[in-house]
């Protein structure tokens, strides 16, 4: 007899659609639906899918309460040996789901499962559940499912699990020893030796990598400068004309503002999916000050708002995008002749 399982998804993976029906509400599907088939695959006959629950990101992350007591009423009736959700790559509200409530499974005596990217918000989460480590897109499904599917049959079978570096999941806070084939004075002289050779080499206690920013000289006269804005907060002209994702951006827009007073909510919006876009839509100003900054203008605090503001969305996006976005525009603004840019957020 094989092991039964029980497996979340969001709206895309079941192919229901994208963040235009991320509001559909939790759903119960018999059987295999998406990217469990891949897992079902993998497993053979050792394990099988038995039921699907299906959930819009959106809903859940403005619903969670009711959408996690319908799932956890289904996950009671169906009585799993395994909870897997996922994978979630880098969709911040899609990985949140994912670990929130594999968490709440867990609590019900289930032995729970789920993958995503390391910089996804759900992977604050590591210390509380197994989260293996995957890509942070999609395109990386056929190296997340077999490490995903090995997993699965660990802790279904009971066996326990070897260090992070070995079975795939993400530091969990947990040190799990396991022995080399080489002593480790021999490894720490061949990483030496690469090094002053100047040939590449891993690693076996990597230090977490901070950025050091050298902080800009003080405007003297800010009654001279041009002022630019910039928001991560989702700001864009109704209709978000450049389709800049809700998470997981993967561009940014460039929006003229000459002439602008004030955002009004019949001419701008959020296309933010991480936070309630209630207030941010009743005032676009709230997210990106453009009222504030033009009172600036008019009273001398400031010499001038440039004529544009960019704006992207931070929900789960790479903080290596998110730079090459900075890197980009700051040079449309420094041939502008921008003094000091204000950055806003959610």
């Amino acid at each position: 007899m094989s092991y039964r399982v029980m497996h979340y998804i969001n709206q895309f993976f079941a192919n229901i659609g994208g963040e235009e029906m991320a509001h559909v509400e939790p759903q119960l599907r018999q059987g295999v639906v998406g990217p469990g088939m891949a897992f079902a695959q993998a497993w053979k006959d050792e394990a099988q899918i038995v039921s699907t629950v299906v959930c819009g990101d959106s809903y859940f992350a403005e619903h969670e309460k009711e959408a996690k007591e319908a799932i956890l009423a289904w996950v009671a009736e169906e009585k799993p040996d395994l909870f897997l959700a996922g994978p979630a790559f880098n969709a911040g509200r899609y990985g949140y789901a994912c670990a929130t409530i594999c968490a709440a499974v867990q609590d019900m005596g289930i032995p729970v499962l789920t993958g995503m990217y390391e910089e996804n918000p759900g992977a604050d989460l590591r210390t509380k559940v197994l989260i293996a480590a995957t890509a942070n897109s999609a395109a990386g499904m056929r190296k997340a499912v077999p490490t995903m599917a090995k997993l699965a049959l660990k802790l279904l079978r009971g066996e326990k699990l070897g260090a992070s570096c070995e079975d795939g999941y993400l530091n969990n806070g947990v040190r799990v020893n396991f022995f080399d084939r080489e002593r480790g004075a021999k490894r720490a002289v061949e990483m030496l030796k690469a090094k002053l050779a100047g040939q590449p080499f891993v690693t076996e206690y990597p230090m977490p990598s901070f950025d050091r920013v050298e902080p800009s000289p003080a405007i003297r006269d800010l009654s001279k400068a041009t002022v630019a804005l910039c928001t991560s907060g989702g700001i864009v002209p109704k209709g978000n004309p450049d389709h800049i994702e809700s998470s997981s951006a993967s561009r940014y827009g460039e929006y003229n503002i000459a002439g602008v007073d004030r955002l009004t909510s019949q001419t701008y919006e959020t296309a933010h999916g991480g936070y309630d876009p209630v207030y941010a839509n009743q005032d676009p100003n709230r997210v990106l000050p453009v009222d504030v900054l033009r009172e600036m203008e008019r009273t001398g605090v400031i010499g001038k708002l440039h004529d544009y503001y960019y704006a992207t969305v931070g929900n789960g996006t790479a903080v290596a995008s998110a730079k090459g976005f900075a890197a980009e525009y700051a040079q449309r603004l420094l041939s502008a002749g921008v003094d000091a840019v204000i950055m806003t957020s959610t």
